[in-house]
């Protein structure tokens, strides 16, 4: 019984970091979507979350003094390409297609990928009201992602890129939960050197694009700070609920972040559909609870 008090405990302090995460997620992308993104803007506000988030590295570095080998080492690098082509494909996708259809359309399709990927390949065993959870919050995602009826762009590139960004979801959450709890990487650490090295992957591409740069600098400078400074918080809150807590559990929850996004895509962006988001979210909400529960 105390057993399973803990369990529970725990489980749900992995979730509460998970909600909150979800709010600064939705945000970040907002702003990023606002603002037009691409390349440019990719680099800048990664260089700005590798200066932001140095000092943090290296006091975790010095603290927990962590044995970093060679899995380490091709984990991290398996890391930075998969978030580099994560960023990429959903800045393709906020340029091809509206925030309420791309957003839903990555957010959704990812975990529901990573949450059948960590059943087959890690083993875990969630049960049957934690399915019903995950399959009520992927269903709530989908309904969600149907296309405005006032969309203005090409809606099968952005379903396309929609589905490529949560396919990379997918990876990334399974490398992750690998990385942080197979190898021990500190999350604060993995996140870093996943910033820095995709500062330094991007960095020749950025530099033909000088002027690019310069221009998006002053256009969007506060929109680069803040997802500069925002984008590492919810992957740092997420990679520490999966320390203790399977990622089949986690990466459906992670989706509350879909419901916020919608109310901003909908009220700040004027993309309406209000009438099949009511449902939508009344389904993430219950799929939550039964997250939770179960």
């Amino acid at each position: 019984m105390a057993n399973r008090a803990r369990l529970l405990a725990v489980t749900a302090f992995a979730l509460s970091l998970v909600l909150a995460a979800g709010f600064v997620h939705a945000g970040w992308n907002y702003l990023a979507k606002r603002s037009g993104g691409g390349l440019v803007f990719i680099w800048l506000f990664t260089l700005v979350s590798a200066v932001v988030y140095a000092p943090l590295a290296v006091f975790i570095w010095i603290w927990l003094q962590p044995s970093i080998g060679l899995p380490q080492l091709a984990c991290i690098c398996c890391v930075i390409l998969i978030h580099a082509s994560y960023f990429l494909l959903l800045q393709r996708g906020y340029r091809a297609g509206d925030f309420s259809l791309v957003y839903p359309l990555a957010r959704g399709s990812g975990p529901a990928l990573a949450m059948v990927a960590a059943i087959l390949f890690f083993h875990e065993r969630p049960s049957v009201i934690a399915i019903l959870g995950g399959v009520l919050v992927a269903s709530g995602v989908f309904l969600l992602a149907g296309a405005s009826p006032r969309a203005r762009v090409n809606r099968k590139r952005a379903v396309g890129y929609g589905l490529l960004t949560g396919a990379s979801i997918a990876i990334y959450t399974l490398v992750d939960k690998l990385a942080v709890s197979s190898l021990l990487i500190p999350p604060v650490l993995l996140v870093f050197t996943a910033d820095l090295g995709r500062v330094l992957l991007l960095c020749p591409l950025a530099m033909r694009r000088w002027g690019e740069v310069c221009r998006e600098w002053n256009l969007h400078r506060r929109e680069i700070l803040a997802v500069g400074a925002l984008c590492p918080l919810p992957y740092i809150l997420v990679l520490t609920a999966l320390v203790t807590t399977p990622v089949s559990y986690i990466a459906p929850a992670r989706e509350v972040s879909i419901l916020i996004g919608a109310v901003m895509g909908s009220r700040w962006l004027s993309e309406g559909d209000s009438r099949r988001r009511i449902p939508a979210a009344a389904a993430i909400v219950m799929g939550l609870v039964a997250l939770a529960i179960g």
